[in-house]
């Protein structure tokens, strides 16, 4: 494989800025002092002091002592240690202070809930909070993948390593038919994109996971609410900091194919071409990517800020894949009015232009003639001038990988900007009077390119370009009254507030072809001609617009600090839905109590039993669902000698379109014991959804047209499992601590029968409740009227289903097993008898081990992570994995499950159904903190080496055993991606999914 090292340079500018920043030394003070266990007197060795406001810090030695070097104009000193409470000391001119520790900072741990925080002692729903040091480290571009596998009951998953490609999460499983990624709150803001974010600029991720936390957020919240915090300055001297990596990629994993010789061998003499080509190896190459950030924070009396500028050079291992991104933030707080008036700003801009490449590549990498050329050895041959010189072998589903790599052009340039301002006043002692604006602002423009001598896309059309853009636009008004107030031994919070939001998009894309010339690609479509008369890709536009209007409120009450009640109602309405059904009532009630405040038991510090029940909303996917819709439909028609396309009604009215609900509830049990060195939760949850938004067959008539979006009468969504969460810190007091943290969740998701399926609104037409979506079909060649998933009536989502493959007969076919009994195998329809549930799409349970490590300076992080008890349909096994006649040209996949005696041509079953369990080492960081002379011009020295992805554990022999949540459809003979994914169809590993990689990244940490 190849590597690029001409990138060096140029990323190696910011890094020289950075470091010749050394001028930036000030006057320093030090303080010195010892750390002490309150209770016991001992000396707490390792703790932290930090200088607040700046990166620089020490931790005590092995008597408890410390001293740090202050910098002129710094105030306070933080002290924090594990398992006690964090203090912040004003430093006032002291040379020394002794600091005396408590037990309890697991219980004053803040977590950030809707529209406010809260201690993690008074949280009475199913919060995790993970803070930006526990984030997973290494070359990180999607913020989601901060915490993957960190937060008990969140499953993230990237199948494939595309750098351009995004996750797909899910909370607690699947929630809904139709949205089922969680609500992303950024620094307040709702439904703001993850793109206008770094991850080096995240201070904490939030995640509130069961209806009673989530119901505050109300019609959007059904899949729960992942809160990202940025971020902020602090008074005091300013602090200048530069996080720094460079990052090697390589392919992981491929599929095992036959060599060139043994293709030969297997496919005859006829199919020799006389090369000897890797495919794979030509299409891939090692990638080198830099991530650099700056960050500057501080203030003045007053006024605190922190600006940040983030520059990122992302290069994916497919050639031509990859992005350069642009991001800069400023946070901005001032106070005034005795500090009862705080302002806040906050301004993020990023800019990404990205080269998305072609999977389609890979896909044709693994099956192209491996003794096929590259390029025609006689560049001047007419067969060489009609494809630009690259080898072709026209067949149907069959391209030259390198010539799709190369030849097209397939890139964008997205442009994000997150503006939020907010002000807070504090009316009298405990009520404050809040009001925001927020607005974010999305454009992208893309365009794909195909010349006329591309055999791939564009000798058909006699070249092919493409040009789309979309201009989103995302405004957000609230205002809320808060008022927290002490009576007695009771805490009370108590929250109101209205919110107006307002989304609009705009998007707009043409298509041409005929293209005499290649040199303007997509940037004059005038030189082409028009897409067919009727073609919907010749030239089309949409507008699209709807409101959510939301009431909302929330009490907390804390009594004696041992019982804990909060209840919450939103009151929200939206013009998604039909005119008599806009608003719906989203209430939540929870509660705890503090058993270990009760009842002296021995060894436990914390025991709080909680319980909550609470009811969230979806939105439908897409506006005017409730409204009856028109579009062209089949041919244009000559009236007065003038082409005149026809319009009919594609989609009917419905006026009762409403809120699909869910309803979950959900006790728990936090814990910890050994002076707080165990500490963990476990959560059980039930919900319910109900009246789900889903495209249906109606009745013509009463109805006009039969394709209708109704709120599903004969189903509910019902899902149940467990979250437990379990951490240790140890010490064993010479400077060496150990941190080992686990997460296990168990899912289970059902589509349950309501009892009225005689209704007008039915996901089952059949009355054994059995659907098999066609959008399960493998594709071609062969297999696309195919189903491979059965939806059943109360039974699991996620059922693979097919015949029981039994051997091979002497004529090479399939042999399947008799089923029934009945003496004849009826397997050759998804329907007929002699087929069974063969495996499921989903996993029966996740798990994360991390581990930390520290003795001195030195750390060590390792993360372990795995999805257990799914199924994958492994697609190239299926049709590549045989040696049929039918399609000689195609290369063959040899796994462990080859068998040259198997000439029939591709039939789905269980022979290509496999177990896809795995435990990945997601990560690992080994860290090196320098001790830093008085005097320094430097805060802080880290340097760091972090793999991602570096082994899977798994029988599975595909290329990625991710779990594959939802299914994108079969993409053949050059078809496009839809982006529209069905969560009712997991568990199929298409052809086109990107090769895993693994990273290796070299990283700096400095603090000026």
């Amino acid at each position: 494989m190849k590597l690029k090292i001409d990138y060096v340079f140029k990323n190696a500018l910011l890094l020289l800025l950075c470091l010749s920043m050394t001028s930036l030394a000030v006057a320093q003070s030090t303080v010195t002092g010892t750390l002490t266990d309150a209770e016991s007197g001992e000396a707490l060795i390792g703790a932290n002091v930090l200088v607040v406001g700046t990166s620089s810090g020490t931790i005590t030695d092995f008597d408890g002592t410390y001293s740090v070097s202050v910098p002129e104009g710094a105030t306070q000193l933080e002290y924090s240690y594990t398992g006690f409470q964090t203090q912040t000391v004003d430093i006032a001119g002291r040379g020394t202070i002794d600091i005396a520790m408590s037990s309890g900072t697991v219980l004053d741990e803040v977590v950030v809930v809707g529209y406010g925080t809260t201690t993690r002692e008074e949280v009475t729903s199913s919060v995790t909070s993970v803070k930006a040091e526990d984030f997973n480290g290494g070359q990180v571009n999607d913020p989601t993948q901060l915490i993957q596998g960190k937060v008990a009951g969140l499953s993230i998953s990237d199948a494939g390593s595309d750098p351009n490609g995004g996750t797909t999460i899910r909370l607690r499983g699947i929630n809904s038919l139709g949205s089922t990624s969680p609500l992303i709150v950024i620094d307040g803001v709702i439904g703001a994109t993850l793109e206008t974010v770094d991850p080096n600029d995240i201070a904490s991720i939030d995640v509130l996971k069961d209806g009673s936390a989530a119901a505050i957020y109300g019609a959007r919240a059904s899949a729960g609410v992942i809160i990202v915090t940025t971020k902020k300055g602090t008074s005091g001297k300013t602090s200048v900091t530069y996080n720094g990596l460079a990052t090697v990629e390589n392919v992981g994993r491929t599929l095992p194919l036959a060599s060139a010789e043994e293709y030969v061998r297997l496919r005859g003499e006829d199919q020799n071409l006389g090369g000897d080509t890797d495919w794979i190896d030509e299409v891939t190459e090692s990638a080198l990517s830099f991530t650099h950030n700056l960050a500057m924070s501080g203030g003045i009396n007053k006024t605190s800020y922190r600006a940040s500028l983030n520059y990122r050079d992302i290069e994916g291992v497919g050639i031509n894949s990859g992005f350069n991104q642009l991001n800069g933030r400023l946070n901005l707080n001032q106070k005034a009015l005795d500090d009862r008036l705080s302002i806040n700003l906050n301004v993020s801009a990023t800019e990404r232009q990205s080269e998305f490449g072609f999977t389609e590549s890979f896909r044709y990498a693994n099956i192209y003639n491996p003794t096929a050329p590259i390029f025609f050895e006689d560049q001047m041959s007419a067969e060489a001038l009609q494809f630009g010189g690259y080898f072709q072998s026209p067949n149907f589903d069959y391209f030259n990988p390198v010539a799709i790599a190369e030849q097209g052009i397939n890139e964008g340039t997205q442009k994000d900007l997150l503006l939020s301002i907010g002000g807070q006043y504090e009316l009298i002692d405990g009520l404050t009077a809040g009001v925001s604006y927020a607005v974010n602002r999305e454009s992208n423009i893309f365009g794909e390119f195909y010349p006329n001598n591309a055999y791939f896309r564009g000798t058909d059309q006699n070249g092919e370009a493409r040009r789309f853009t979309e201009d989103k636009n995302n405004e957000l008004f609230e205002l809320t009254g808060n008022y927290k107030k002490r009576f007695g031994n009771v805490n009370f919070n108590g929250l109101v507030g209205y919110s107006y939001n307002e989304i609009t998009s705009e998007s707009f894309g043409a298509n041409g072809r005929d293209f005499i010339a290649n040199g303007v690609t997509f940037n004059n479509l005038g030189l082409g001609s028009r897409a067919n008369e009727g073609d919907g890709d010749a030239i089309f536009s949409n507008q699209e617009e709807y409101k959510v209007i939301g009431f909302f409120g929330r009490t907390n009450f804390a009594i004696d600090d041992t019982y804990f009640l909060t209840a919450a109602v939103r009151y929200e309405g939206s013009t998604r839905f039909g005119p008599e059904n806009q608003y719906g009532l989203f209430p939540s009630v929870s509660a705890g109590v503090n058993l270990s405040n009760l009842i002296d038991i021995a060894g436990i510090d914390n025991l709080k039993l909680r319980a909550g029940y609470g009811e969230t909303g979806s939105l439908p996917p897409f506006s005017y669902l409730s409204q009856q819709q028109y579009n062209r439909q089949g041919a244009s028609y000559p009236i007065g000698g003038v082409s005149v396309p026809a319009i009919g009604i594609t989609q009917d009215a419905n006026p009762d379109l409403k809120w699909e609900t869910k309803g979950e509830f959900n006790v728990g049990v936090d814990f910890a014991f050994g002076d707080y060195a165990w500490t963990g939760s476990v959560d059980y949850y039930n919900r319910t959804t109900r009246d789900l938004i889903y495209p249906v067959l109606a009745t013509v008539p009463p109805f006009v047209n039969p394709n209708i979006w109704a709120n599903l009468e004969d189903v509910n969504l019902v899902s149940n499992g467990i979250d437990v969460a379990l951490g240790y810190n140890m010490s064993n007091g010479d400077g060496f601590s150990w941190n080992p943290n686990v997460v296990f969740s168990t899912y289970n998701t059902e589509l349950q029968l309501t009892g009225d399926q005689g209704t007008q609104f039915n996901f089952f037409s059949s009355e054994d409740a059995t659907f098999f979506p066609n959008g399960s079909s493998p594709g071609a060649p062969g297999l696309n009227d195919n189903p491979t998933v059965r939806i059943q009536g109360d039974a699991e989502i996620g059922q693979i289903w097919g015949p029981v493959f039994a051997g091979i007969d002497d004529n090479g076919e399939y042999i399947f097993e008799d089923l029934d009994g009945d003496g004849t195998v009826e397997a050759g329809n998804f329907a007929e008898d002699d087929n069974q549930v063969l495996g499921n799409g989903l996993p029966d349970f996740s798990l994360g081990i991390n581990n930390t490590f520290k003795f001195g300076n030195l750390d060590l992080t390792f993360f372990l992570r795995g999805d257990f008890g799914h199924e994958l349909i492994n697609t190239y096994r299926l049709f590549y994995e045989n040696n049929a006649p039918s399609r000689k040209i195609d290369n063959i996949v040899q796994t462990e499950f080859f068998d040259e005696n198997l000439t029939a041509n591709p039939k789905f079953s269980s022979r290509y159904v496999e177990t896809a369990s795995f435990l990945a080492l997601d990560n690992v960081t080994v860290g090196y903190n320098f001790d830093l002379a008085d005097g320094s011009s430097f805060n802080n020295l880290r340097v760091f080496v972090a793999g991602r992805n570096l082994f899977f554990l798994t029988d599975y022999t595909g290329v990625d055993p991710s779990v594959r949540y939802a299914d994108e459809g079969a993409l053949d003979n050059g078809g496009r991606r839809d982006f529209s994914f069905d969560p009712l169809i997991p568990g199929i590993d298409r052809r086109n999914t990107y090769f895993r990689t693994y990273q290796i990244s070299f990283g700096v940490n400095v603090g000026f």
